[in-house]
């Protein structure tokens, strides 16, 4: 895989990961815990695909493959950084309506 091969790939899991991550916030809300999990999940394996290449352009650099710095590797990483922290608080949102929904049926 080249260079721009692996960012583009890195823009595409960590965009993956970021509207699964908002998805599962949508399931959640809407009372479906095991849709919001499943979302997590699926968010989850889409940034550990976005890691690998990461790591594969580290790895090419550390060889002596020096990656241009451009505007597009740094969009690439932006995006993957973003959807890591979106996957994050979207874990805290998927507990927080958990305990909401179930205070709420318990009537408190």
């Amino acid at each position: 895989m080249d260079h721009t091969e692996a960012i583009f790939q890195l823009i595409l899991h960590g965009g993956n990961a970021r509207s699964l991550a908002m998805e599962a916030i949508a399931f959640a809300k809407n009372k479906d815990m095991a849709g919001a999990q499943q979302a997590l999940d699926r968010a989850a394996d889409e940034l550990t695909k976005a890691h690998h290449n990461q790591t594969a352009l580290i790895q090419k650099e550390v060889a002596g493959d020096k990656l241009e710095l451009s505007m597009l590797l740094i969009h690439a990483q932006d995006h993957l950084m973003n959807a890591m922290t979106i996957k994050d608080l979207a874990a805290e949102f998927v507990e927080m309506y958990g305990q909401i929904h179930q205070s709420k049926g318990a009537g408190v």
